[in-house]
């Protein structure tokens, strides 16, 4: 099972570093730029609050985007929870699948090893990537802080990043079932869960019929204006997230066991 870890985690890493140093490296370059946006901004901010629900949608409405924390929320934090969304996406809707796509099932399944452990190993692949995005991704956004000689508030920003992981690991979740009963990778499939969720989510946020089912999309617990306007999240959508997380895995377990895979 640790030789599986390993061999996962070196064939992945060039996809790690690559969306590290697009959305790291975006959100870093963004951060930068707030010193020579602020003045102009202030004058913007009370416009963009006031764009109904285009602000409502994004935030600007709780927040000012003349403070760091409010730029923070609106753009780095659309940035960050899009980007690590579609890298978690890709890691794992291909995780099982490319066993049967690129015909190594037959090599993978006549090594001293389960099933089980194989979704074990894979799905400890996807979680410590999930984990080193985030990681890296916050030492660009610190970096960049730190250079520009701002603060932010603290505590805020570790509550967001850390249900942004959590965030990320239900949307790998989701897409790690999705690849149990695939025969064929299926890039499209990952990327379009992701971005249905996220534009329900924007959805539900201007749409009063839809506003109390808002909880069913993962990007709702982890929305980085109500964080940081409000210090906490929203502990019902938490809580489903961390149902639908550990019963996709669970159900991947038991797909897996029971599929008949093609050599």
């Amino acid at each position: 099972m640790l030789t599986i870890y390993k061999n996962e985690l070196k064939t992945n890493l060039k996809s790690l570093l690559i969306w590290v140093l697009c959305v790291g490296g975006m959100g870093f370059a963004c951060i930068l730029l707030f010193a020579d946006l602020a003045d102009s901004m202030k004058g913007m901010a009370e416009s963009f609050a006031s764009m109904g629900a285009f602000s409502d949608a994004f935030g600007m409405n709780q927040l000012s985007i003349a403070t760091l924390s409010g730029f923070y929320a609106t753009e780095i934090g659309t940035i960050h929870t899009l980007g690590g969304a579609m890298f978690a996406a890709i890691c794992s809707i291909c995780m099982l699948s490319k066993e049967e796509d690129g015909h190594t099932s037959e090599f993978l399944f006549s090594l001293p090893v389960s099933r089980v452990q194989v979704v074990t190993a894979k799905w400890l692949t996807i979680t410590t990537l999930i984990l080193l995005f985030n990681l890296l991704c916050v030492l660009f956004y610190l970096t960049g802080i730190s250079m520009l000689g701002e603060e932010i508030a603290l505590k805020e920003f570790c509550l967001y990043h850390t249900l942004q992981f959590v965030m990320h690991l239900e949307l790998a979740a989701i897409c790690f079932t999705m690849s149990a009963c695939m025969k064929k990778n299926r890039f499209g499939m990952g990327l379009g869960v992701v971005l249905f969720l996220y534009a329900y989510d924007l959805i539900s946020k201007i749409t009063p019929n839809l506003s109390d089912y808002k909880l069913l999309s993962p990007f709702s617990f982890a929305n980085a204006s109500d964080i940081f306007s409000t210090g906490k999240s929203d502990i019902a959508a938490l809580i489903l997230g961390g149902s639908i997380l550990l019963g996709c895995i669970c159900i991947t377990l038991l797909l897996y066991k029971k599929r008949d895979l093609a050599a």
